[in-house]
């Protein structure tokens, strides 16, 4: 066993670059998304930014990071090109990391630096909400958006309204259209604060509004967090004591919707993530990135689950490499979903392809049933959308999507599995005494219709909106019944 030397920044190198980045919040996805990303920018660009860390919440992680002067290793994990990835790089773009409730005066003097230039968050979903009770003399405000607004007015008085001192905000919180939503929460900070604002209300409004550029940005990378299972293994290697060690997989997306108030090449030229060769992308829509993201992403994995567990499958790279799941996923990725998409051909199939092995990664046991909770409310949101575009464009129901359907009906009725295994669903009370009563009858034609009618899953009555997808489901119903699940999947093969 190697002796471990601290991580700090006497024992290792340490980048001196200017601070132009505020980041509220400290969490392992920041850690291992967004400084990963700007660590790899100030690599392979002349981007030379560092990022100061502000603790949203009262408690969090700063004085850990301060500890090891916000020094710590990102691991990645993955599968590319049908290889297995495992890297270890220690990233140094942070330069200090601020607690606000103990440091305002230091929170509130980051405004007053002038190359400061972006502000990135991710605070949670919760986090970007307008609390009527923050008050613009708090030290600080309580919520994410008042105590941005706390630091723009401050930067907005401390240049007199410059032009060149606007900052671009990249929220990262999993809330489709972020930005919007944060740019709504600011502006209602403003009118809560006018008459604290006083003489500085319309001009600090104006140059908000003018020179600072919110934008929607949509994430994608799994962060599992810190590797307890190989915290040992990994310190030995990089021969550090890292305490904030943190493990993600090695995909990442960051599509980022620029502000309305600059272009797409101003953007890029700004933040110069393509440059470096990132999956990083500037558009001026990011909706269509969304809709790939829902549809390519989590619809695969909300009907894979329920036929993969209900065929003896109990891991998502397991079922991606069986003859038969393996074949039934690929349908519905690439014959079914793929074809309800608005984007290029080539985009979305790479991006399918990029899942696929995402869903492969060998350094991850996926439990199906993990993904298999609330699956009535995901198949709404992720497949249903895509079933009714299948219909439009194609003449008829894709048979993948309605098998997934009826999977996750047959999933929900309970029991064991052929091998003895429990099964146990788990969903809103409502859904489960609805789906108890329909099977309790022991007529498929009854299940199908009661299921498609929970207007309070769909929103609609799906025996009226959807033609045929009634009788689908109940012959599928009654195939998995008869001849079990991984049979009724060869038939649509």
């Amino acid at each position: 066993m190697k002796e471990l030397k601290a991580l700090n920044r006497r024992t290792a190198p340490k980048s001196a670059m200017p601070e132009r980045i505020i980041q509220f919040g400290e969490g392992n996805f920041l850690r291992a998304f967004v400084d990963w990303i700007i660590y790899n920018m100030d690599q392979k660009t002349d981007f030379n930014s560092s990022v100061v860390v502000v603790q949203p919440i009262e408690r969090g992680m700063v004085d850990w990071l301060n500890g090891q002067d916000c020094l710590y290793h990102v691991n990645l994990q993955g599968k590319e090109n049908g290889a297995p990835v495992n890297t270890l790089t220690r990233i140094d773009v942070i330069s200090r990391a601020l607690n606000p409730y103990t440091q305002n005066q230091a929170f509130m003097a980051l405004a007053e630096q002038p190359e400061m230039r972006f502000v990135i968050s991710n605070t949670t979903e919760a986090g970007i909400a307008f609390d009527p009770a923050c008050k613009l003399g708090d030290a600080p405000a309580a919520s994410y958006p008042g105590k941005l607004v706390q630091l723009l007015f401050h930067r907005y008085q401390y240049f007199n309204g410059d032009p060149t001192k606007g900052m671009i905000i990249m929220p990262c919180e999993l809330i489709f259209l972020n930005g919007h939503h944060l740019k709504e929460c600011i502006y209602q900070y403003i009118e809560l604060w006018k008459n604290d604002l006083g003489k500085d209300y319309e001009g600090f409004k104006a140059w908000f509004t003018n020179h600072c550029y919110v934008c929607a940005t949509l994430v994608d990378r799994i962060v599992p967090g810190f590797p307890r299972d190989t915290i040992n293994e990994i310190q030995q290697k990089i021969c550090y004591k890292d305490n904030l060690v943190v493990k993600a997989e090695n995909f990442h997306l960051w599509v980022i919707e620029k502000a309305e108030n600059m272009t797409v090449e101003q953007m890029r030229e700004e933040f110069p993530a393509e440059k470096a060769g990132l999956h990083v992308l500037i558009t001026d829509n990011e909706k269509p990135y969304h809709a790939r993201k829902v549809t390519l992403l989590n619809g695969p994995h909300t009907v894979l689950s329920p036929v993969a567990f209900l065929s003896g499958v109990n891991i998502v790279r397991d079922a991606c490499e069986h003859p038969v799941i393996g074949s039934y996923i690929h349908k519905v990725q690439f014959d079914e979903l793929m074809q309800t998409l608005d984007l290029p051909i080539d985009e979305c199939k790479q991006f399918a392809n990029d899942v696929l092995e995402r869903f492969e990664n060998p350094f991850v046991d996926h439990q199906v049933t993990s993904i298999m909770l609330n699956s009535f409310p995901k198949y709404e949101t992720r497949d249903l959308p895509g079933v009714k575009t299948y219909l439009k464009r194609k003449g008829k129901l894709p048979e993948g999507l309605v098998l997934g359907l009826a999977a996750i009906i047959t999933y929900y009725k309970g029991g064991k599995r052929d091998d003895g295994t429990n099964i146990v669903p788990n969903d809103d009370q409502k859904i489960m005494d609805h789906l108890t009563e329909l099977w309790a009858t022991g007529n498929t034609q009854a299940v199908a219709e009661g299921v498609l009618a929970f207007d309070y899953v769909w929103h609609e009555d799906l025996n009226q909106t959807v033609p045929g997808l009634c009788d689908m489901v109940k012959r599928y119903l009654d195939l998995i019944q008869e001849k079990g699940m991984l049979e009724a999947v060869k038939t649509i093969l």
